[in-house]
């Protein structure tokens, strides 16, 4: 069974343009909850999960329309499980007794794909969405 594809993309300009402000977006948005949780712990002691980041993740969308709330509210979530997963990954190591390597912020070259979980809750390209045929849905 196959759970995942890959796509050539050859996007046009704009596309390009768009492509690379989504792949902005989530990387702010996983730099900003690593933040969180390591501050949240520093500060007072408490441990932030993946449920209370998803949760918060309705009012962040609300308050910043143009950045975070233009985008698929579940790859955000699929963002938010991406840094949960190195954190689990994180502890698991830890307990092993292996070289930990906490989990980073993401630099501009350090991010470099989105995932859309849910199947008719991805992306769509238009390749010519000027087209008098071109559906908008």
């Amino acid at each position: 069974m196959r759970r995942s594809f890959k796509y050539l993309l050859r996007p046009t300009s704009k596309q390009a343009v768009a492509l690379a402000a989504c792949l902005e977006d989530h990387r702010q948005l996983y730099n900003a909850a690593l933040e969180h949780r390591r501050t949240a712990y520093r500060r007072a002691g408490v441990t932030v999960r993946y449920g209370d980041q998803s949760a918060e993740l309705k009012h962040i969308r609300s308050d910043d329309l143009d950045g975070q709330g233009r985008w698929s509210f579940s790859s955000q979530q699929a963002t938010l499980r991406r840094l949960d997963k190195a954190y689990r990954a994180f502890f698991a190591r830890v307990r092993a007794g292996q070289a930990p390597g906490f989990p980073r912020f993401r630099g501009r070259g350090r991010f470099d794909s989105v995932e859309w979980p849910q199947n008719g809750n991805g992306c769509r390209w238009n390749s010519q969405p000027d087209h008098p045929t071109a559906k908008v849905r």
